[in-house]
């Protein structure tokens, strides 16, 4: 992870928006249940194909259909880990003011790459802002009421060029 933290020079606060999200992704099973509704959409749509008499075409229509749904089920996941993940940052005692400027920092970094947002598994950046930004009066509190690290690493030095 030395090549993230370096090159976004992220903060402690940042880290833990990352660690809590990830953990929010293992304790919400989102990985059993991606494959148990990828599974479901394909059945489903190739179900209704052959129904059709809609044959090899309606398999593919089928399979493209449950790509295009497994995505948007990928957006949710994500939005709902990192819901999570803001709760159990601020629980832990890390600003979850930080989701802002990691995203903000992310988005920099990546700044002209990726296609249309109804392509990917991921919300766009700036969704992800506005959400944050949207859950922060709910979760300031949980931060100003759990005790804070006793110790901070802040950013390594960015790597020596040349």
């Amino acid at each position: 992870y030395y090549g993230i933290l370096s090159k976004l020079q992220l903060s402690d606060d940042e880290v833990a928006t990352i660690m809590g999200h990830e953990a929010a992704h293992a304790l919400l099973e989102h990985a059993r249940e991606q494959m148990g509704k990828s599974m479901a959409t394909t059945g489903v749509l190739r179900m209704g194909a052959a129904v059709l008499g809609l044959g090899s075409l309606g398999d593919v229509a089928a399979q493209v259909g449950s790509n295009l749904l497994s995505l948007k089920f990928s957006r949710s996941d994500e939005s709902e880990a990192d819901a999570l993940g803001l709760v159990m940052a601020a629980r832990a005692g890390y600003d979850p003011r930080a989701g802002v400027s990691l995203w903000k920092k992310m988005m920099a970094a990546s700044s002209g790459r990726g296609g249309p947002a109804f392509l990917s598994t991921h919300p766009a950046g700036q969704d992800r802002i506005a959400d944050i930004e949207g859950r922060l009066a709910r979760v300031l509190p949980e931060y100003e009421a759990a005790a804070k690290p006793a110790r901070r690493f802040g950013p390594p030095a960015p790597p020596k060029q040349g």
